[in-house]
């Protein structure tokens, strides 16, 4: 257990670097154009001026700090690139970075620590530094739900690159026969801290859909291929081709009972139609993210784990960034998004 706070801005928590350090045993190094930090199983810098952040192989990424209260404040998921991973689960209050000597699954941790975890949610610092002050904080139809289906896949590499680069989270409602396929991009997905959600097991209409009992197992079995992989399970589900008009009472009566939540979308891309049409998928779904901006409605996209969303990806990214979007995950806490409108 840490005493080590951490605060969340834009979606993406940040603690005090001296203090996290402190705790990791991490070697800090004052430079003349800014910090470098070494621990783990690697190093990078942290330049000056919001500057971003220099891995050791020379790759450039995008990392914001801010000052606050004297203290300099870094993102958290500068960890992972030092060979860390991160663990949330806000029901439970747990925000947990570990290695690869961490004996505890997440589980065990929080039943072990339950009394020591604080109940208090973390909160935004009043005054953090222009580049990553919200914009308009809080207001309704200024964040985003990306989501992607169908992965993981020999795609999900890149994709994954693609919301590193941009500094970006999202939720996966992934397969459990691509999940078995390709356990390393599962793996990689949570240790990013993506948002993990389920999509089935075969995506095969005739099978999902024979009967409620069938559409359960195959959820179930999805979850049990996540927990083989991650150690973690979800709630969170998307079914074949969205919920309706397949997902009918019958069916959510019987897989929602179980304590799963049904989430559909608002923004579908079309990426799975348009393939390498970049600029219609662009347009498709920039003109369904302002209609509903008109409504104060937050955008769920849909789109899939793929080649040709790769294209673009970026220039949605960048566009959504311009206009002042955040992005967030999708939690089990939220009021689920369905045609159905099942808030269950």
């Amino acid at each position: 257990m840490s005493k080590v706070e951490a605060v969340s801005v834009k979606g993406t928590y940040y603690v005090p670097l001296r203090a996290l350090a402190d705790e990791l045993k991490w070697t800090l190094t004052g430079l003349t154009d800014g910090i470098h930090v070494a621990g783990g199983t690697g190093s990078l810098t942290l330049l000056s001026k919001d500057g971003g952040a220099v891995l050791k192989d020379g790759t450039a990424v995008p990392m914001s700090t801010f000052v606050q209260d004297g203290k300099l404040m870094a993102p958290l998921k500068l960890s992972v690139y030092l060979g860390y991973s991160i663990s949330y689960a806000g029901d439970k209050y747990l925000l947990r970075v570990k290695d690869g000597s961490a004996q505890l699954t997440d589980a065990a941790f929080t039943d072990k620590y339950a009394a020591e975890l604080k109940p208090e949610a973390p909160v935004a610092p009043t005054n953090p530094a222009t580049p990553v002050t919200p914009t308009e904080p809080g207001k309704p139809g200024r964040t985003v739900y990306l989501t992607f289906d169908d992965g993981p896949s020999a795609t999900t590499g890149d994709l994954l690159d693609i919301l590193r680069k941009y500094d970006v989270q999202a939720t996966f409602f992934m397969l459990g026969n691509n999940m078995n396929q390709h356990p390393a991009q599962v793996k990689r997905t949570a240790k990013e801290g993506h948002g993990l959600a389920l999509h089935g097991v075969t995506h095969r209409q005739e099978k999902f859909y024979a009967s409620p009992a069938a559409a359960l197992a195959e959820m179930s079995g999805a979850n049990a291929t996540l927990k083989k992989l991650t150690g973690t399970s979800t709630t969170l589900i998307r079914t074949p081709y969205g919920s309706k008009p397949y997902f009918t009472k019958s069916f959510r009566d019987k897989v929602l009972t179980q304590g799963y939540h049904l989430w559909d979308w608002n923004v579908d891309s079309y990426d799975w139609k348009y393939k390498q049409n970049s600029d219609r998928i662009y347009n498709t779904v920039m003109d369904q993210v302002n209609k509903l901006k008109a409504s104060k409605t937050n955008p769920v996209i849909l789109m899939h784990d793929q080649k040709a969303t790769l294209k673009v990806l970026p220039r949605i990214l960048e566009k959504l960034k311009k206009d002042g979007y955040t992005f967030k995950l999708i939690t089990k806490d939220m009021e689920p998004l369905n045609f159905w409108k099942d808030k269950r």
